[in-house]
């Protein structure tokens, strides 16, 4: 099936930009969904047009979604600081519901549903998990990633209705970090001359390759399937490593003892109890001490998708930021 018309939601966000640039790159014509569109990045293209409007108005998706042909929801709330599972549901979850009836109000033929690659088991370097492991703790107690598995099993449950596919991301890193988020590990070894360094790793991917598997995605992927997007199987301490060699100032990586990086997380579970919004907390600790790898066969059978080396996508993120001038190096 040929498609014409996209819309991106959370078009501002880091895979947001980057997926507007793929498609229009491959000849789209592409409504980018934002609430504010002085964020935006500086993209001037004839075939781009931007629409101010929040997923949990269905009046504005309903005006957005006229005449699409392919919707890509990238938009979600990913903070790690907040304090209950209802503050992700709205729009993790609510904010979903809402893009899926308009989209079959508008007769919108397929629906590409950014989740995370964390709705699934990881596994180590030998046996990396894939997308038919169960999620382990403590992902399990996370209330982002439970609010991204329970609007992934409602799509999957509304895929006779639909033709939505699922595309699961790892941990993104690459240019046009406006926020910035998965960024923040980049502007670490950046700014700092001391990087401290927690115990365990993770799966990197360069978004760029992200996007291109979401356009891949539109074209080969199988409605009610998911697809993990990633790369390299990297520990924290690796990771800096490769960091540091684009960087401007050569940073000292220090191990930070596991006993401490919980004693921390207790901490943050007690300011939490006080009703005190902090991204410290017995389970995001556990996430910087697990090795939460996996892996992308299936991505690369199916979707015909090709990686980069991860070296690509810290040194686009570097150059990025350098070139921001409300950055200070």
């Amino acid at each position: 099936m040929e498609y014409n018309k996209v819309i991106v939601t959370g078009a501002n966000g880091l895979l947001g930009v980057n997926t507007v640039i793929e498609l229009l790159e491959s000849g789209y014509n592409v409504t980018g969904f934002l609430r504010k569109s002085d964020r935006f990045v500086d993209i001037n293209h004839k075939n781009l047009k931007l629409f101010e409007g929040d997923i949990t108005n269905i009046d504005a998706l309903n005006k957005a979604f006229l005449n699409i042909d392919v919707v890509i929801h990238t938009a979600a709330l990913t903070d790690q600081n907040l304090l209950s599972y209802e503050n992700y549901r709205k729009i993790n979850v609510e904010g979903v519901k809402y893009v899926l009836e308009a989209c079959k109000k508008n007769k919108v033929k397929k629906l590409i549903y950014v989740s995370t690659a964390n709705q699934f088991g990881y596994g180590d370097l030998k046996s990396p998990g894939n997308e038919n492991t169960q999620m382990k703790y403590p992902f399990t107690s996370s209330f982002y990633c439970q609010s991204k598995t329970e609007a992934t099993d409602y799509l999957l449950s509304q895929k006779e209705e639909m033709d939505v596919v699922i595309v699961n991301p790892t941990f993104m890193i690459g240019a046009f970090g406006t926020k910035p988020s998965s960024g923040k590990i980049v502007l670490e070894g950046m700014k700092k001359r001391v990087v401290l360094c927690p115990s365990g790793g993770k799966n990197f991917v360069n978004v760029r390759d992200v996007s291109k598997g979401i356009l891949n995605a539109m074209k080969y992927g199988k409605s009610g399937e998911c697809y993990l997007l990633g790369n390299e199987n990297l520990s924290y301490s690796d990771f800096f490593i490769k960091l540091r060699s684009f960087t401007k100032r050569k940073f000292v990586i220090v191990p930070m003892p596991d006993a401490l990086l919980r004693w921390l997380g207790l901490m943050g579970d007690v300011l939490r109890y006080f009703r005190i919004s902090t991204p410290l907390s017995s389970v995001n600790i556990k996430l910087l001490l697990t090795n939460n790898f996996f892996s992308n066969e299936k991505s690369k059978r199916e979707l015909k998708l090709k990686y980069n080396p991860i070296d690509t996508g810290i040194k686009e993120s570097c150059e990025w930021f350098y070139a921001q001038p409300k950055n200070k190096f």
